[in-house]
């Protein structure tokens, strides 16, 4: 869950300035600026496994994946976050307030802990929904062998496909990949 870092009302543009100069991650909406949580060594793992399994199986295509570092914005809402994983295919498009964040993903990652998995699958996912360009979701759970696509379909619709097995695996038919529920938990702490 986000918390909120200042009382102060900002706009967009300070926002940009002061995460310019930032140690930390925030996001911003509705004039606001929220610290956004730290990761557990697992729900590093799982976000760094994400990003391997996805560069390789995109390494002969025009997409490009990038780690949390990748500032994205929802148009609509002025939300600004830093989704754990964004895959980008084709031309990138950014914030004309900033060339660091990305507006059209395709692909978002999230993986999910304790503390965020209510705000991954509520609020953060009616923003994503907002974006014209996301065509999958895909939220990993950090702790356990659970992944969810979810993926949109025509007339703003969304399905969901859940993997719970290790020996599944998750299917990103936006991407035409495939991505083994070993590869995400590859040396996940609870495996051992």
């Amino acid at each position: 869950m986000l918390k909120r870092s200042l009382a102060t009302e900002f706009t967009a543009e300070q926002y940009l300035a002061l995460e310019d100069v930032s140690d930390t991650k925030h996001e911003f909406y509705d004039g606001k600026i929220y610290d956004m949580a730290g990761g557990t060594p697992d729900h590093n793992l799982v976000s760094a496994n994400m990003i391997t399994a996805l560069n390789n199986a995109l390494a002969q295509t025009p997409c490009r994946v990038f780690d949390s570092d990748m500032r994205i914005l929802i148009e609509d809402e002025e939300l600004y976050t830093h989704p754990d994983v964004s895959v980008v295919c084709g031309k990138m498009q950014f914030d004309p307030k900033s060339k660091s964040t990305l507006t059209n993903p395709i692909v978002l990652v999230e993986a999910m802990s304790p503390s965020t998995r209510a705000y991954d699958r509520g609020a953060k996912f009616k923003f994503y929904k907002k974006i014209p360009s996301l065509q999958e979701l895909v939220l990993v759970e950090s702790e356990r062998a659970h992944v969810e696509v979810l993926r949109r379909i025509p007339r703003g619709q969304w399905t969901i496909e859940i993997y719970n097995d290790l020996d599944a695996v998750a299917v990103l038919k936006t991407i035409e990949g495939e991505i083994s529920l070993r590869q995400i938990y590859a040396k996940v702490t609870w495996l051992d």
